[in-house]
């Protein structure tokens, strides 16, 4: 399974084009294609990585497990590919636990 197929399999199980996650990751048009012939530039590969909340090895097939490398908090707490401040994160903690 190349890149693509992995990314492709990740967009179709969110309801996304490969069109869809080029937009909103800021990508320009048919980037994420070109993973079909060569492999991904680095930026781009943890852009997508980060979108999915997956990891870049799990993108690469060097991994089965899509979370491999990924500590807890960024896999919850991400927002746009972006991770949340230290505050924001134990607001969402505190209402998680119905502590406000």
């Amino acid at each position: 399974m190349t890149p693509f197929d992995r990314l492709k399999t990740l967009a179709d199980k969110q309801g996304l084009s490969v069109n869809d996650v080029e937009r909103r990751i800021g990508l320009g048009r048919n980037t994420l294609y070109s993973w079909k012939k060569k492999i991904p530039s680095g930026n781009n590969l943890i852009k997508v990585a980060d979108f999915f909340h997956v990891s870049t090895d799990f993108l690469l097939g060097r991994s089965t497990d899509s979370t491999a490398d990924l500590d807890d908090d960024n896999v919850i707490f991400t927002y746009q590919g972006k991770p949340l401040s230290k505050e924001d994160k134990a607001l969402i903690k505190r209402l998680m636990n119905g502590k406000d």
